[in-house]
């Protein structure tokens, strides 16, 4: 499957991003007691509307998606459930971030993976670390 994302927007996450249009969500690792202090999810509070004390799911334009509470096998749900809300919610489009791969301590072909299928969703767009790890993977 080749990825590829809605006509008009990047083709990956870009590193810094420091704006976005009125469909675009910033989508951000979390932890569950919503403590948006570092990395990320600073930046999701201070600038896209992550709300503290909530660490699941959409606030203004920002989506978290919780990544400190255990290993890979605890994130795959709030990465799945994002999924099937990106697909509900056609109308927006979704930066993710290298969620997890940071304060988290996971890497790239850790958390990649957990996103494959989103490379099939023209509204979402995944950072090229990501795709990277994911064609990689497919091609084995």
């Amino acid at each position: 499957m080749e990825y590829k994302t809605r006509v008009g927007k990047p083709s990956f996450t870009p590193d810094n991003i420091t704006a976005l249009e009125a469909d675009e969500v910033f989508v951000f690792g979390s932890n569950l007691g919503g403590f948006h202090g570092g990395g990320a999810a600073r930046v999701a509070f201070r600038n896209f509307g992550a709300e503290w004390g909530k660490g699941i799911g959409l606030y203004g334009q920002s989506y978290a998606i919780p990544t400190m509470q255990g290993g890979v096998d605890t994130i795959k749900p709030y990465v799945d459930q994002f999924i099937e809300f990106a697909k509900a919610n056609a109308d927006k489009f979704f930066f993710v971030t290298r969620i997890g791969c940071g304060i988290a301590g996971f890497d790239d072909a850790d958390i990649a993976p957990l996103f494959a299928r989103a490379m099939e969703i023209e509204n979402v767009c995944l950072p090229r670390t990501f795709v990277n790890e994911i064609s990689r993977l497919r091609a084995l």
